[in-house]
């Protein structure tokens, strides 16, 4: 573990606060975490410091630090929190830093580290530096933000260097939405706190004239104060004040190297340009000292403060401001002489490093050997699932070559799968406008429509298909025309043209059978099943086809083909049993991780399992999985005809279950949306005008959704389901439903929901044997959720009940209460209606009064001017109450007459009278 580095003071000054607040945090022994956020040199370290040394013995303290460049690097913080100890297993810390291995099984190795050495002692653990930190150090940190047991879970960071392109800005943004987190934030010291801390420094009092010089001259910055009495040992303060002060802190720092040794002056600004962290070897190397001369300078560093022994053969700089301050005063010379001597070092040794090569090829002005390392770690970290590394990899590359066809393509799928989508659009651009070969410019047109239609660029998009079209005409037959096939296919696919699909999957196919072309294979794969479990008639062949690739694409390392084709598998038709499921979402989730895809990581297997939710009735459950996605999601907002799917999805379990203020509020939300699909906020705000009772909007909204559902190329008989639902509850004429069914479900709907939606105003219309006949066909329909077979089952009790089959109707509603046991909303209210209605109350209540009869008289005068065709807002008017008022007396009268629109109250009430 890194020493932590220490001020002059003998005790801290001016942080007493939030001293007290962590403190708090620490012995309470529940879970927490807590962001301290400040400048460099205003007390981050100190602070934590102050912290560990209050802790009891028994707790277990891990301190890891990251380091500029640390980006390069997976699990920097963690390895340096580990440095040391013993009691680590070597095989988990050989598994940590396998390549090899997935992103989730590191990820998992890091966090059973952890555990191992923290158990379930109350523990500290400290990341400190998150600016600087790696993706996967990040990961690591929101993960253990997640663990229970007595811990607390402290991170560092300079606000001022937090950039969207860095992996903390979108920790920082999860860890507010998930957690409740403590922020720290540490201002700069007041006069008097200036005075106090010069006088615990000094043990004496001190002159008003000398605190108010040192705060102006510092700016209350307690670590330009101490390094400043630090440099000035033994003065009294007016005498400091009377000598001639540094003007900047790093002045000052480096005003303690001054007297130094020429050979200690080599080493010491050898070290600032090797890093934060420093390894004996690699300094011998550079530096061309002998040991026992290296021992003795780095010795007397160590002495002074400048340098701290930091782990075995490894040295760091007491505070990083040091190496800045040290580095900023070379000459550019003198920097690149000194890159040039660790880049043959490293080379001699035979560093596989490529990111610690590239710094030190671009430091020395090698830029050959820069660029050339760049590539080897750009492809190297997208292998395994590091985007942003392998990102910042080919930008540093590409400012020197900008337009390389091998960086542009690194960066531009890394800035994708990273969910940088404005990036990877310009970078595939340029790709694409400097392709040298064929294959290149099939590769970048292939990523570009599926950028385009993220992006919801239509109009780009069929650019780019025609654009193919055009390549392929002219290549000869072989890999690049293939490719060149599955581009368009994947186009033709993410637009629901399923002829085109299986037309260009199909050429694709034959030419990668005829050339040989294993990976071409794959992608048409893919994209001929994704298109098939869409069409319910070829929905098992595309699952077959999309089941029988997955093991060949993670075989062939092909993560991100894996992971597309279990998504798809996971948002088509259920699989038969909820462990499958289970298992193939948690197996999506890997492949995406191993490919860095984050938004599919995220995005994919959140909604995966809400859908596992809803396949076990569990609404409670599939909402807690949505609003949990939803927040971890809000950085990959595009995602086609999904766009902030999320979103619309959890809107649509609100709606089931009755939260109507909070549908409202996704809906504001998703109105800022950019590139909404045109039929999203019209549906959603359909569906919740007819469960409030508005019936004006609902009418006014419902031609908005029907004019763009027209246009659409895909129905969703889920959604027909649920609006004309939601039409009957608000008693719609009968017209008004055939005008829904017939737009909002076609041959691409699901026969099941063609049924029932059927079913449903058939019955509306008092065809009760026809309803029947629908319903009891559907009853066991694995499509259907078992929310949707409740309502089903309800239906057919409601059309029993009509034709007085009582007992089977009774049946009926008691498996309906099966299947909505964990549910709630408007179906469970319907049950409840379908309940009285046969008198199922509980055994020791009083005998239940159903239909008109148990109407109170205010209802029954509703009831009748329901039946003259009243809204609510006409209801209020007439009677002198309030549209809300109106809506309840509306839903109990539904719920007394076990009845579920408008038009069977006129009924229920004609046969009373």
């Amino acid at each position: 573990m890194r020493a932590v580095r220490g001020g002059a003071s003998p005790v801290m000054i001016g942080r007493e606060r939030e001293l007290r607040r962590l403190a708090q945090l620490a012995s309470a022994r529940v879970p927490a975490v807590a962001v301290i956020a400040g400048e460099p040199g205003i007390g981050k370290t100190r602070l934590v410091q102050e912290l560990l040394d209050a802790l009891p013995p028994e707790t277990v303290v891990l301190v890891g630090q990251a380091e500029p460049g640390s980006l390069s690097r997976p699990y920097e913080v963690l390895l340096d929190a580990i440095d040391g100890r013993a009691e680590v297993d070597e095989e988990q810390l050989a598994a940590l830093g396998d390549p090899k291995r997935s992103p989730v099984e590191r990820l998992h190795t890091g966090l059973a580290i952890l555990a191992d050495l923290v158990g379930d002692s109350p523990a500290v653990i400290v990341f400190e530096d998150l600016h600087w930190a790696d993706s996967e150090s990040a990961a690591l940190f929101e993960r253990i933000a997640d663990q229970r047991g007595p811990r607390l879970l402290v991170g560092t960071y300079r606000p001022d260097e937090v950039t969207r392109r860095q992996p903390v800005a979108g920790l920082l943004a999860r860890l507010e939405r998930r957690h409740t987190v403590s922020h720290v934030r540490l201002d700069r010291l007041t006069p008097s706190q200036t005075a106090a801390l010069l006088a615990a420094a000094t043990g004496g009092p001190v002159p008003m004239r000398a605190a108010t010089a040192l705060h102006h001259r510092t700016g209350g910055n307690p670590f330009f104060l101490e390094e400043l009495l630090r440099s000035m040992p033994g003065c009294q303060l007016d005498d400091i004040v009377d000598q001639p002060l540094p003007w900047s802190l790093a002045d000052l720092l480096r005003r303690q190297t001054d007297d130094l040794d020429r050979v200690s002056h080599g080493v010491v600004e050898a070290a600032a340009v090797l890093g934060q962290r420093i390894p004996f070897d690699l300094l011998a190397g550079v530096t061309g000292a002998t040991e026992n001369e290296l021992i003795q300078v780095l010795r007397d560093l160590v002495t002074r403060g400048v340098l701290v022994e930091s782990g075995e053969d490894e040295f760091a700089f007491r505070h990083a401001l040091f190496r800045e301050a040290i580095a900023d005063q070379m000459l550019g010379r003198q920097r690149r002489r000194l890159h040039e001597a660790a880049l043959e070092a490293l080379l001699a040794a035979g560093s596989s490093d490529p990111a610690m090569l590239a710094h030190h090829a671009r430091g020395a002005g090698r830029y050959d050997d820069m660029v050339a390392a760049a590539r080897r770690g750009a492809a190297l970290y997208l292998s395994i699932g590091s985007a942003y590394q392998a990102l910042q990899l080919a930008e540093m590359g590409l400012e020197e070559v900008p337009e390389d066809p091998e960086l542009l393509s690194a960066a531009a799928r890394a800035a994708w799968l990273a969910g940088l989508l404005d990036d990877a659009v310009r970078y595939g651009r340029g790709w694409r406008d400097v392709a040298a070969s064929t294959t290149d410019r099939a590769e970048s047109l292939y990523l570009l429509v599926r950028l385009a239609w993220e992006s919801r660029e239509w109009d780009e998009m069929g650019d780019l298909t025609r654009e193919i079209e055009t390549l392929i005409e002219e290549l000869p037959p072989g890999a690049d025309q293939a490719r060149a096939m599955t581009a368009i296919a994947q186009s033709s696919m993410l637009r629901d043209d399923l002829p085109a699909t299986m037309r260009w999957t199909e050429r694709a196919m034959e030419l990668a059978e005829e050339f040989d072309l294993p990976q071409v294979r794959l992608a048409a794969l893919v994209e001929k099943g994704s298109a098939l479990v869409e069409v319910p008639a070829r929905a098992a062949e595309g699952r077959a086809i999309l089941s029988g690739m997955v093991d060949e694409a993670e075989k062939a390392g092909e993560w991100v083909l894996a992971a597309r084709a279990l998504s798809n598998l996971v948002q088509g038709e259920p699989p038969e049993s909820p462990a499958e499921f289970a298992e193939v979402l948690e197996r999506m989730r890997t492949d995406a991780e191993r490919a860095g895809f984050e938004s599919l990581a995220v995005a994919g297997y959140f909604q995966g399992r809400a859908r596992l939710a809803m396949r076990a009735g569990d609404l409670e459950a599939g909402i807690e999985a949505l609003e949990e996605g939803r927040e971890q999601d809000r950085g990959f907002l595009r995602h086609g005809r999904r766009a902030d799917y999320h979103g619309v999805f959890l809107a649509g379990l609100y709606l089931e279950a009755g939260e109507l203020d909070n549908v409202e509020k996704v809906i504001a939300e998703l109105a800022a949306v950019p590139r909404l699909p045109k039929t999203s906020l019209p549906g959603l705000t359909f569906h919740l005008a007819c469960r409030r009772g508005d019936r004006a909007t609902a009418e006014s909204t419902l031609d908005v959704l029907l004019a763009e559902m027209a246009k659409q190329t895909w129905h969703s008989g889920e959604q027909a389901h649920d609006l004309v639902s939601a039409a009957l509850e608000l008693g719609l004429p009968l017209e008004r439903l055939d005008e829904m069914a017939a737009v909002l479900l076609d041959h691409t709907s699901w026969d099941a929901y063609r049924v029932l939606v059927d079913a449903q105003i058939a019955e509306a219309r008092g065809r009760h044997a026809d309803a029947l006949t629908g319903y009891l066909s559907i009853v066991d329909a694995d499509i259907l959720p078992p929310s949707t077979r409740g309502t089903v089952r309800l239906g057919a009790a409601r059309c029993l009940l009509a034709a007085d089959r009582r007992a089977e109707a009774t049946a009926q509603v008691e498996a309906a209460a099966a299947l909505l046991a964990s549910w709630g909303g408007w179906r469970v209210a319907q049950l409840e209606q379908a309940r009285a209605m046969l008198g199922l109350a509980p055994a020791d209540a009083a005998p239940a009064v159903t239909g008109v009869a148990a109407l109170t008289p205010r209802e029954r005068e509703v009831a009748l001017l329901i039946s003259d065709g009243l809204t609510n807002t006409e209801l209020a008017r007439r009677l002198y109450i309030s549209p809300k008022t109106a809506a309840v007396h509306v839903s109990n009268i539904l719920r007394k007459l076990g009845v579920s629109s408008r038009t069977e109250v006129a009924d229920a009430v004609g046969r009373s009278t």
